[in-house]
């Protein structure tokens, strides 16, 4: 067999001021054929699972580009059309090949394309002809389109969130594509419409025993491959924007249909009540401050760089400031300019600095004052499950007793190891500050004594209901209180 792998993939905000162009992917990961290194990313891992796969089967795997920008807003045109085409004119050199796998994300939006993994899908499908296996692993945080549904064979989605299965879901797509190749499967794909927006962290419940429901079907049922949550993205404007529900049979289509139809009207069930509970950050402040067991993490979830914003808010910050706090670690505040400002100053160094605020209204007020320069590090590296996520050259600062760390590339906080490589002990803090939703929970719940979930500004678009929508479904949950009509 000869097999085609490559990945393509952001996250698109389209309320986002932070476009993508080329440098951005470069910045997070560009990889062209043969240099993917041995750990995957979050959406690379049909790489490096491929690798070991095809050299157990003795199959040849083609590699293809991979390329990953951390989620922000609009993706430049002709970022978009280059490295599409790059992959593109890979496959076409590869051909001919038994089956095309790839690494998606599925929430890319680019200027002039407003489905790219069904722009990506369909040029694949036209290349290879409607016999060669075509299949994907994508983030559940994206939008399920009838046009990647009809170019595509099969589909598997991380069933977690916080998304510590990408290289579980990955094995999972090879397992099927094997299967299918050597003639023992025939996979069929069922949607479901769950006609709403919400969002679904898995470490709690509903979500938790809905997942782990799904997984029972799957091992349970032999005619059932896979099935997905595809949870939908609430920030990106566009017209199949919502919740759905995918199930992978045997060829047992109305099968699918039929249970993607009851898992999904489950789940709308259970609307409003899978996000936890927030305060904003005069609340959480307090909170956090009168605690007696640390560290206390503060998790702001709406200045969240894994959802396209800034990851620029001082709004906690500032607000700890004047409540005069110590023992308090913020990590981070995105800031390239004053991270260089710092860089040219030097560890040690004693220096007035303007940072923060600068993406959008809703963020706060930029910070001025005298920090110290404690640590610079040059393409600093935090830990992600089997995986590093970058956030580029990084300043530890402090100011008035709090550690603050400065970063050059968008990232979310995705574990403990972002303050330890910048020089703090996270476990020595009383307060931890980090920016993001829920991927955090897997790694920073093993330290903290306890989390405060913060909704701090309002750098994302948050509230459906409000949303200033454009190209989005009008007629979904929580837009209208029961467009199922039940």
């Amino acid at each position: 067999m000869r097999i085609f792998t490559a990945a393509l993939a952001t996250e698109t905000n389209t309320f986002s001021p932070i476009c993508v162009d080329r440098r951005a992917f470069e910045a997070s990961l560009y990889a062209p054929p043969g240099q993917h290194p041995e750990t995957p990313t979050l959406c690379s891992a049909p790489i490096t699972v491929g690798r070991r796969v095809c050299a157990e089967k003795g199959w040849e795997l083609i590699e293809g580009t991979a390329a990953w920008a951390d989620p922000a807003g609009l993706v430049n045109r002709s970022a978009y059309e280059g490295l599409r085409d790059e992959v593109l004119a890979q496959l076409e050199a590869a051909i001919p090949v038994d089956a095309v796998i790839l690494g998606l994300h599925g929430a890319m939006v680019a200027a002039g394309y407003e489905d790219t993994e069904g722009d990506i899908l369909a040029r694949v499908r036209e290349i290879v002809g409607p016999e060669v296996l075509v299949c994907a692993e994508l983030d559940p945080h994206s939008h399920l389109t009838a046009k990647r549904l009809k170019a595509a064979d099969f589909f598997v989605y991380f069933k977690e969130f916080p998304h510590i299965d990408f290289v579980d879901r990955a094995e999972d797509l090879w397992r099927l594509a094997v299967e299918t190749l050597e003639g023992r499967l025939k996979p069929v794909m069922s949607a479901f419409d769950c006609r709403m927006i919400d969002v679904y962290p898995t470490s709690r419940d509903p979500m938790r025993s809905f997942v782990d429901k799904i997984m029972h079907i799957e091992q349970d049922d032999t005619d059932i491959l896979s099935i997905s949550v595809v949870h939908g993205f609430m920030a990106g404007d566009v017209p199949e924007m919502g919740t759905k529900i995918l199930v992978v049979t045997n060829d047992k289509p109305e099968k699918g249909k039929a249970l993607a139809r009851e898992l999904g009207l489950e789940l709308f069930s259970k609307r409003g009540t899978f996000m936890m509970p927030q305060i904003d950050e005069v609340e959480a402040v307090t909170q956090a401050m009168a605690a007696t067991s640390w560290p206390v993490v503060v998790a702001d979830v709406w200045d969240n760089p894994g959802g396209g914003t800034a990851g620029d808010a001082t709004v906690l910050l500032q607000e700890f400031i004047e409540r005069g706090a110590k023992g308090v670690a913020i990590g981070t505040i995105w800031d390239p300019m004053a991270v260089q400002i710092c860089m040219a100053a030097g560890e040690g160094a004693e220096i007035p600095l303007r940072f923060g605020a600068k993406s959008a209204p809703g963020t706060g007020n930029p910070v001025d004052a005298i920090v110290k320069v404690v640590k610079l590090v040059a393409n600093a590296e935090m830990r992600f499950g089997e995986s590093f996520a970058p956030f580029g050259d990084a300043a530890h600062i402090v100011l008035d007793g709090i550690d603050i760390i400065l970063n050059s590339t968008r990232a979310q906080s995705f574990d403990p190891s972002l303050f330890s490589v910048m020089g703090i002990d996270p476990t020595s803090k009383e307060i931890l500050v980090i920016k993001s939703t829920n991927h955090f929970y897997a790694s920073f719940s093993e330290i903290a004594a306890e989390i405060i979930y913060c909704s701090a500004g309002t750098p994302y678009p948050n509230n459906p209901a409000k949303t200033p929508y454009r190209r989005a479904p009008k007629n979904i949950w929580p837009m209208v209180a029961d467009p199922h009509g039940r």
